[in-house]
């Protein structure tokens, strides 16, 4: 039978909006029911945009055994850093861990699980988690580890025995391509950061420090949201995250601004003063700039493709992404115009260029893999005579993470790789096979060094440009890889390219 009990009014439904409250009195307050062995998902990306105030409450209340989910793990002395070194995390959900040295060596000592996730796929994984889908099939991860499974989760205490490992994927082919199976996150918290809430939970957020915020919100039993303001109210078109996946929230008590890599440009200054010293990346970036055309939409990864927006040719109007949210980058900043929340992909103080975007996260993914990107630019550890690349680990010796590198080389727009030709001491990183592990297979469609511009082709590895201090028998002396030398080879000419920029 039917509920002879009246449905509210709207009158009353709009009174119990405006009276309750999700402010907590203090963050103690805001996480006063986590505890040990709990799943927590974090918001940020390196140190911008994480509830550092979150964090330093979960130090100060001990609780262990913690399970984490997030993108980048920061450095070791500020946000995730502060947990590792109380051993009070015991599993590492992530997809970059390169900068935290605590991280490193605790998982080399065999003191913490490590899943390492693509940061597309670990995006959509928590999205998904909190919009009530179970599953979906992705394309980042073929033909690798994620693919495969195999990867150490846990090592042994001596750093080379291998205690456990990750579980291969289900794979499906759909209209002639493969995908693999991910399926979603669900957490017991989430901690999550924003510069202003109202009472009811409504969110807005400041520029890049937007980043995983969003998407990491509504995935846990528990949603616990720090912001820098909590106003009466907020104007219904700026509100960026609705109220209704946020459970708690709380005023930072002390708001914390740090830069992980403070960068600067000099003022008035052309292409050729950067302030990067190293003459052969910079070589690398001029160069690549010639990839780039009027009305382009081009991603740019950490490395030696972060100064192509330093570099950027006068007068062309091309609109620069980072996966960490913003499509618009702008050069570095004069010194003191550096902003907090305006950072690129590589951590590092950015200007905004006209026309700029701030989006969150899974929205930066959707360009990707939705052809909507022309070019992406990305560094590398090795890449093969196919075009295979390897950007993401160095077995036995670093951990780097893949980032979203293997969403972007799996999308199908053009792949450009910026990298040095020789390694430390001298080592090939142009080879016949990578000989660790794969960010993507046959996926480069260019490949610029400080000693010439290669292209991949159905007949192989083609040297298109050779740089103007080497010749091609040097070349190849220093190349592992075989490469087809063409009768029109042409010199890479990068000085063309030294005007002023508008910025």
């Amino acid at each position: 039978p039917r509920s002879k009990q009246k449905p509210a009014s709207a009158a009353s439904d709009v009174y119990k909006r405006q009276t309750f409250s999700k402010v907590a009195n203090s963050v103690d307050e805001a996480i006063h029911d986590m505890k040990d062995g709990d799943t927590v998902a974090m918001g940020g990306f390196g140190v911008i945009g994480i509830p550092e105030n979150g964090v330093l409450a979960m130090v100060k209340k001990g609780v262990k055994d913690l399970k984490i989910v997030t993108n980048i793990q920061g450095v070791a002395d500020w946000g995730i850093g502060l947990l590792l070194d109380k051993y009070q995390v015991s599993e590492m959900n992530a997809t970059y861990v390169g900068e935290n040295p605590k991280f490193n060596k605790q998982y080399f000592h065999g003191e913490v699980n490590l899943n390492l996730i693509p940061q597309g796929n670990l995006i959509e994984k928590v999205r998904m988690g909190a919009a009530g889908i179970s599953a979906l099939y992705v394309k980042a991860g073929v033909g690798t580890y994620v693919e495969t499974g195999g990867f150490p989760k846990r090592l042994g205490k001596d750093g080379k025995s291998i205690v456990a490992v990750t579980r291969p994927k289900e794979i499906r082919n759909i209209d002639g391509k493969d995908y693999l199976l991910e399926e979603a996150i669900k957490v017991d918290f989430s901690l999550i950061k924003a510069y202003q809430a109202d009472k009811c939970g409504n969110l807005r957020f400041r520029k890049t420090a937007r980043n995983f915020n969003p998407d990491m919100a509504g995935t846990a039993r528990i949603t616990v949201a720090e912001v820098e303001q909590i106003v009466d109210e907020i104007d219904p078109d700026k509100i960026h995250y609705p109220g209704c996946f946020v459970n708690r929230i709380y005023k930072s008590p002390k708001v914390y601004k740090k830069i992980e890599r403070l960068k600067y440009r000099q003022e008035g200054a052309t292409t050729d003063s950067t302030g990067d010293k190293d003459t052969r990346r910079l070589r690398i970036a001029k160069r690549a700039l010639q990839e780039l055309e009027e009305g382009m939409y081009c991603n740019l990864g950490v490395g030696i493709p972060t100064l192509v927006a330093n570099n950027v040719i006068g007068k062309m109007d091309v609109d620069l992404q980072g996966e960490n949210g913003i499509i618009g980058i702008g050069p570095y900043p004069l010194k003191g115009q550096e902003d907090a929340d305006l950072i690129n992909a590589g951590k590092e103080s950015i200007t905004e260029a006209k026309g700029v975007s701030h989006n969150r996260t899974s929205c930066a993914f959707g360009m990707m893999r939705g052809l909507h990107l022309h070019t992406t630019m990305l560094g590398s550890f090795q890449v093969s005579e196919k075009g295979d690349i390897a950007n993401w680990i160095i077995p036995g010796a670093k951990v780097k993470g893949m980032g979203g590198a293997m969403d972007l080389v799996s999308c199908g727009s053009r792949v450009v790789v910026l990298m040095e030709h020789l390694g430390p001491k001298n080592s090939q990183k142009v080879v016949s096979e990578c000989s660790i592990p794969l960010t993507g297979k046959q996926c480069v469609s260019r490949l610029i060094t400080d000693m010439g511009v290669f292209d991949f082709t159905p007949k192989g590895m083609v040297l298109a440009e050779i740089a103007k201090d080497t010749n091609v028998e040097e070349l190849k002396k220093v190349t592992g890889a075989r490469f087809i030398v063409p009768e029109n080879l042409k010199i890479m000419d990068v000085d063309q390219y030294l005007i002023q920029t508008l910025f």
